[in-house]
């Protein structure tokens, strides 16, 4: 009787050990949601907190609720089951979750801009200097139409990030929605016409690289983003100003974890002084994605 009691034991201990390692797989995921970014160099040390906290919350709960805990088991199962079944927290989530969670030293292009606002002083005569104040004349972001399109849209994705990546989720949803959405319309040969945000929002997102580069910085800068606008060689794009190193760190590890369904061949970015901006082009499915080219002819600080 006795060794049958043992027995019976150690196949319950088994049992309910088993059953905490089927609960930790998807909560460790889903917690590291609403930790913020712990990054030491180049590694992600939030992940292995959240590994940490999943165990630990996961032993309390079979210390204090052993008499109950396969009913326990069950409950959270079915919450799961339920999660899959609304699509808001799927298998396929989880995995994707543990895929870019655990990227690290991911491959980064860098594009330094170091002598670019050195360059020589014909570049800023006067078709420049027009240019810039035509273009700054037409950003607007304090339009209701504008801050009322980007406030929607900013909340368009990624909800479940925000308490981990804070800003940088509205930014991201922002851009998403703007790029899936813009369609390319050249302007007339020999008449370059620089449309309001306004402008464009109210004709379908319809426009053409400059039309889209005073559209996206003027809303970005309407939910609190800072941006410019970078003139190349027959293009102009816009750039999102991330921070320092860390800040870029940061965007870094939420741009391969929100856009993880794009094939991401490096984070393309502007560094002078220590100041990081990244790509925001119409060209670009993510933000940081290829430059179309980078022979810089202007700067446009908005």
């Amino acid at each position: 009787m006795q060794w049958n009691n043992i027995k019976h034991q150690s196949w319950f201990k088994f049992l309910v050990n088993f059953m905490g390692i089927l609960v930790i797989i998807p909560l460790t995921p889903f917690v590291c949601r609403f930790i913020p970014p712990l990054l030491v160099g180049n590694f992600n040390f939030d992940f292995i907190l959240a590994l940490v906290i999943s165990i630990l919350v996961v032993r309390f709960f079979i210390w204090i609720l052993r008499p109950f805990i396969i009913p326990f088991f069950i409950l959270i199962g079915a919450f799961l089951v339920y999660k899959q079944v609304n699509g808001t927290y799927t298998v396929k989530t989880i995995l994707q979750d543990y895929k870019n969670l655990t990227v690290q030293n991911w491959y980064v292009k860098e594009q330094k801009e170091a002598d670019l606002l050195n360059k020589s002083p014909h570049l800023f005569e006067n078709i420049q200097s027009r240019t810039a104040r035509i273009v700054k004349s037409k950003i607007s972001t304090t339009d209701p139409v504008v801050r009322n399109f980007a406030l929607k849209h900013s909340l368009e994705y990624f909800a479940d990030y925000k308490a981990k990546y804070g800003p940088l989720v509205r930014y991201f949803s922002l851009f998403k929605y703007i790029n899936n959405n813009f369609k390319y319309v050249p302007d007339p040969l020999r008449d370059e016409y620089y449309a309001t945000a306004k402008e464009t929002i109210q004709n379908g997102l319809g426009g053409d690289c400059d039309d889209h580069s005073i559209l996206m910085a003027s809303c970005m800068e309407s939910i609190g983003a800072k941006c410019r606008l970078v003139v190349v060689e027959g293009h102009m794009y816009p750039e999102l100003y991330i921070g320092d190193k860390k800040d870029f760190l940061i965007a870094q590890q939420a741009i391969i974890q929100l856009f993880s369904n794009y094939r991401i061949q490096g984070i393309f970015y502007h560094e002078n002084n220590g100041e990081y901006w990244i790509n925001l082009d119409y060209t670009a499915r993510y933000p940081g994605g290829p430059y179309m080219n980078d022979n810089v002819k202007l700067v446009i600080d908005i």
